[in-house]
């Protein structure tokens, strides 16, 4: 095949390696990017898309059930609703498809190359890229390591028939009818409690103390409590020890050891970089663990070499990694950028949603912050009561001389709309008067930032 040369080389047509190909592309650099499978890599294929989609299937499922199962507060009977799951799978891969779709077009519109297949390193400059059609060489001033990651195995239980990652989770044939999960961090949680949804049977297995243990505890109470209730089995202070016979060992911290009965176990203990076959040992690039090393470029210890998105560590957020892309994008490009971003927001679509931007209490004050902080119920929130939905809150963070305002979390049904309003609030140096003079429409969720706002302040309205 005849070499490739361009300017800029993304190998990844993930969410950061797509956006960073169509910037670059619109700043009318020469462009290729290599992908070996779909485009929109693992959030839109199988991870945030997918499973956003089959959690809004397993809402709406078991809102139905239950309003056939005894008298709904809404006035609503019906009769025996019944799931096909197989059109469920197919309404959400013609979603991904269409977002596929939309990748490819915008790439195109943009005048960036696509090279199908898989790449690995020759050296810094150089990519060999095995096609269909053969080896496919390609030069290019700058590289964009943009390779996603992958679920992690755990020893003893590597994915295969009954044992599953997220990504086989969100393609079954069939409802387990006995779901083990191992991992109640978000992921887990997640897709565990869709599947509880759904119909199935399902127990968390959790190493530490409680779940979700990367939010506070108070965020978390909301979620434990919905969980209880939609007969979720949680298993704290237990590890997975291997397969048994129909199911999964498992031995808690006094040694004790029990066998949970499974039809599928889905494993959701973390993910790793992906990079398996990339050479990435023909290059000298300094690591942060498993993870690539960055600097406020997006640059690697190779001069030319960019790493963006989950290879380079938490959060493994696709909304950084397109962050990420479009700035590299833009340094190749030619023009000064630098990351400076104050916060990233990061939202749990558990039941209910918890959305967290900035720094919460406990942080602020590890930090050596002075804080106030403000806390409004949904439960004193008219549109919440509407939805019938009122658990939850909105608590606002800010430094007490200041009171420029440090971080924002919430719990609740649909809060993850309110992450925006969150991350503007900080990222524009924010003070708690600023929210609380900021006229916010009656009746929205949106309402408990203005009010929790107002508490911090000392004047809430509505509690």
């Amino acid at each position: 095949m005849k070499e490739i040369t361009c300017k800029l080389l993304v190998i990844g047509a993930g969410p950061g390696g797509y956006t960073c190909a169509i910037r670059a592309g619109q700043l009318g650099v020469d462009t290729v990017i290599v992908e070996a499978d779909k485009p929109g890599g693992t959030c839109l294929n199988v991870g945030c898309i997918p499973s956003k989609a089959l959690i809004h299937a397993a809402d709406t499922y078991h809102d139905l059930r239950h309003m056939a199962g005894q008298e709904s507060p809404f006035g609503i009977r019906i009769e025996n609703p019944e799931l096909d799951l197989a059109k469920t799978v197919g309404w959400k891969d013609g979603i991904v498809a269409r977002l596929n779709g939309g990748v490819l077009a915008r790439l195109a519109k943009a005048r960036v190359k696509i090279v199908h297949g898989k790449a690995r390193f020759r050296d810094g400059k150089t990519v060999d890229v095995v096609t269909e059609t053969g080896v496919q060489t390609i030069r290019a001033q700058a590289v964009v390591i943009a390779t996603g990651s992958q679920p992690v195995e755990l020893p003893g239980l590597v994915f295969g028939g009954p044992v599953i990652s997220s990504t086989e989770a969100l393609s079954l044939k069939a409802i387990p009818q006995n779901l083990v999960v191992i991992g109640a961090g978000y992921i887990g949680l997640e897709l565990g409690t869709a599947f509880a949804k759904l119909g199935s049977n399902v127990t968390f297995v959790e190493a530490q103390g409680r779940i979700l243990p990367q939010y506070d505890a108070d965020l978390v109470a909301p979620v434990a409590r919905r969980l209880t209730t939609l007969g979720v089995r949680v298993l704290t202070n237990v590890k997975a020890k291997g397969p048994s016979v129909g199911g999964l060992l498992v031995e808690d911290a006094q040694g004790a050891q029990q066998r949970l009965a499974a039809d599928k176990v889905l494993v959701a203990v973390g993910r790793r970089p992906h990079v398996d076959g990339l050479g990435l040992g023909e290059l000298d690039l300094d690591q942060a663990g498993p993870f690539l090393r960055i600097d406020e470029h997006c640059a690697t210890s190779m001069r030319g070499v960019f790493a963006i998105g989950d290879i380079t560590g938490e959060p493994m957020l696709a909304h950084r990694a397109m962050a990420q892309g479009e700035l590299v994008a833009e340094i190749v490009a030619g023009k000064r950028r630098a990351w400076d971003k104050r916060c990233i927001p990061a939202v749990c679509f558990t039941d209910p949603e918890i959305v967290v931007v900035g720094l919460p209490p406990d942080e602020a004050r590890a930090q050596g912050f002075d804080i106030r902080v403000g806390q409004f119920p949904f439960s004193a929130n008219g549109r919440a009561m509407t939805v019938g939905r009122d658990d939850g809150f909105v608590r606002v963070v800010a430094r007490s001389d200041s009171n420029v305002v440090l971080g924002m979390q919430a719990v609740g049904i649909a809060v993850s709309e309110l992450s925006a309003a969150f991350s503007l609030a900080i990222e524009m140096g924010a003070r708690l008067e600023d929210v609380a003079s900021t006229i916010h429409a009656h009746p929205t969720r949106s309402e408990g930032f203005q009010e929790a706002s107002m508490k911090a302040l000392g004047h809430a309205l509505h509690i």
